[in-house]
């Protein structure tokens, strides 16, 4: 049986049930919710939500040194892509495709995960998120999402803090 939200007892569609599950595994309490509304972009999410833009936390896939990354960012600013591969010690970062996004992580821009993917990603998470006690990610479509904290997030990733933008 597949998981459901705490708000709707539907099942969660497979790609936020992959979600869910990954989240139990790691320890992380905070549940998958299914939203009535769109949270395809930050603004969306947070007006749906009732929280800051800069409490969503975007899930980017970029392409560096050949290989997908994913950078979780606060929806309160842009990516600067040159700094953030210079403090990373990477290539230059090049946004990935639709079809790169999905072939990565399995889901679709707009409800990218932080987690659920077919194999790890090397990821970064925002300085920025640390400065909200709960934010929120997309959890494998652009109308589930769940609760969590930068703390988490980097755990669950095993990511590393870094600021991303200029």
């Amino acid at each position: 049986m597949q998981p459901t939200s705490p708000s709707d007892p539907t099942p969660l569609p497979p790609r936020s049930a992959l979600v869910a599950a990954a989240l139990a595994a790691a320890g992380i309490p905070g549940a998958v919710r299914q939203l009535a509304d769109s949270a395809r972009t930050a603004a969306e999410a947070a007006a749906v939500l009732g929280c800051e833009v800069g409490a969503i936390a975007n899930s980017l896939v970029f392409l560096s040194d050949g290989e997908p990354v994913l950078v979780l960012t606060s929806g309160a600013h842009r990516v600067d892509t040159a700094a953030l591969a210079t403090r990373w010690g990477r290539g230059p970062l090049r946004r990935a495709t639709p079809e790169q996004v999905r072939e990565a992580t399995g889901q679709a821009i707009g409800g990218v995960a932080p987690t659920g993917h077919p194999r790890p990603l090397p990821t970064v998470v925002d300085r920025a998120l640390t400065a909200h006690p709960r934010i929120w990610a997309a959890a494998g479509t652009p109308h589930t999402v769940f609760p969590t904290t930068a703390a988490e997030l980097l755990a669950l990733t095993g990511g590393t803090l870094l600021q991303v933008n200029a």
